[in-house]
Parts: structure tokens; sequence; C-alpha cells
């Protein structure tokens, strides 16, 4: 009996000088407590390994992890903004997610006394980002936040600007933030948590306002429509207003070349006649009598009584004697 009772003794006695050894992971911190006053923090970056403390229950170990870690907020819905009308608009209902994680061991003992768990992080976390998200919707135009495009690279831009307010880095005009509202430095400071980052998962609309949406959808795609005819028909009155300016100057610069050749042809044929008149006067004066002649009873039926002395009668006797 008595052996029995040494052995268990002995047994009793290594399990707790067992707890006296614990070792420290890369991926966690490890916060030591005497008698739930904090000892000392290990960060597992920089000091892992096996550590010695004073055996249970005199120290305790309290394990967070290090990584990154990420959680999902319920669904916020809002009412977004009439810049128009200066009234509320259509109501959105938005899904987002945080990302974040404990960054060094002074932020480790921040987090134990003020936060402790991972679930705690997220009952404090969530309200302080839904609220800000609801006060980013309800300030902005719902075109500032689902504008119907294509371009991937105005997507990506409306949605780094929807981030940097969420964050509070920058305000709702898009000038600087007041470094009150910087979400990040807030949770450091009061929590020891790193914030890196608060990320829109999608944009949904309630049953209700789901037909106005697509209507307003289709009302951007109609104006779409009508911006690119009306380019069209621009595009195609330029044209033709240009190839008309450029068909008149085309048939101008022909008249005018018609102009200068009829001109040229003419002075050339007067002068074939001046080279013809100076060789033989009289039979160039019975080539133009016989052409006059022709003229005249070409297309006409009319009866001419010419007497015998009339200058036309002469072509009838013949060409002139040719000049000495």
């Amino acid at each position: 009996m008595n052996r029995s009772l040494i052995i268990l003794a002995s047994l009793l006695v290594v399990l707790w000088a067992r707890s006296a050894f614990y070792t420290v992971d890369a991926a966690e911190f490890v916060y030591v407590t005497r008698f739930g006053a904090p000892v000392a923090v290990h960060d597992g970056g920089t000091n892992a390994g096996l550590h010695v403390k004073a055996p249970w229950p005199v120290d305790s170990t309290l394990r967070i992890d290090r990584r990154v870690q990420s959680f999902d907020l319920p669904a916020v819905e809002a009412l977004t903004r009439d810049p128009v009308t200066k009234t509320v608009d259509k109501t959105l209902a938005v899904d987002a997610f945080v990302t974040w994680k404990i960054p060094d061991d002074a932020a480790a003992d921040r987090f134990v006394k003020t936060v402790r768990t991972p679930e705690q992080a997220k009952k404090i976390l969530g309200p302080i980002v839904n609220n800000r998200l609801a006060t980013l919707i309800g300030a902005m135009p719902i075109e500032d936040l689902i504008g119907v495009t294509d371009d991937l690279r105005l997507i990506d831009e409306r949605n780094e600007r929807v981030r940097r307010r969420l964050l509070g880095t920058e305000n709702l005009t898009g000038g600087p933030a007041n470094p009150a509202d910087d979400i990040r430095a807030k949770a450091l400071a009061e929590y020891g948590i790193q914030v890196i980052d608060i990320r829109i998962r999608r944009f949904s609309y309630p049953n209700e306002v789901r037909s106005s949406i697509a209507e307003r959808i289709r009302s951007e795609r109609a104006k779409k429509v009508a911006e690119y005819e009306s380019e069209g028909r621009k595009q195609a009155s330029a044209i033709t207003t240009d190839a008309d300016r450029a068909a008149r100057i085309i048939e101008a610069d022909a008249k005018a070349q018609k102009t200068i050749i009829e001109g040229q042809a003419n002075a050339d044929a007067a002068r074939i006649r001046a080279t013809a008149y100076a060789q033989d006067r009289d039979f160039y004066l019975f080539l133009e009598q016989l052409r006059s002649f022709q003229a005249m009873l070409a297309d006409t039926r009319d009866v001419l009584l010419l007497t015998t002395k009339h200058p036309l009668l002469r072509i009838i006797q013949g060409p002139p004697a040719p000049p000495k």
C-alpha cells in the first residue's frame, strides 16, 4: 500500500514538474501570467522554442494566434443618397469582410487585456465597421457604388475608393480624413488589433427594389445607345461634308483645266487658221464660204433665192485658182 502511494505521488510530482515546461510555436504568441498577473509575452516569430515557468497553478499560459485572420461581417442594409433631389434613394445590401492580426508582443498584451479571444474581436470590430459602412453608403449616390460599366480600371478605382473610406484614410468627399476616423489606428491603439484590410464582398438588392434597379440599368444602357447613335450621326455628317467639299474642289479643278485646255485649243486653232490664211488667202476665203454655205443648208428646208452674182454662189463655180 505504501509503495503504491509512493508511485502515485511520484507520478503526480512528475506531472506537476512537467507543467513548468512549455513550447512556443512560430505561429503564436504565448502569454504567461502568475496568479493572473502578466509575467511575459513570447512572440513565436522571434522567440519560438522550449521555455520554463513556475509549475501550475502558479504560472499559466494563454496561446494567441499571430497569423492573419479574417471574419465576415453581417449584411448591412442602408439607404443610398440621391444627389439631385438631396433625398434618400434605394436600399442597398452590402456584404464585407475584415482581415486582421496581432502584430507584436505589445499588441498581444493589449489584446489579452481588452479582447482576449478572436470571437470577442469579431464582436468588437463588427459593429464599428458596419456603422462606418452604413454611413458611407448613406452618403454616396448609388451610381458611385454600383455604376454600370465594363471598364475594369474604373471598377478597381471605385472599389479602392470605397476601401479607403471604410478604413478612414479618406473622407466622404475624397479629401484627407480626420485621423480620429482611422479604424486601423484606433483598433491597434485600443485593442492591439492590426486591421489589414476591409473589403466589400458583394452588393445586392432587396427584392422590393430590384425592378427599379433593373429599370435604371436599362435607362443607362439606353442613354449609352443614344450617345453612340449621336456620335455616329455626327461622324457621318462630318464624313459627308468632307466628301462634298472634296467633290466641289475636284469639280472646280476640272472646270479650270477644261477652260485652260479649251483656251489653248482655241489659240492653237486660231494660229493654224492664221497660218493657212497667210499661205493662200483666196483658198482660205473659199473654205470659209463653203463652211458658211453648209451651215445655212444643213438643218433647214428653206428655199434660197440668190442671184448668180451672190458671193455664196461663187463656190459652185469651183475653187479659186492657185496663187502664182
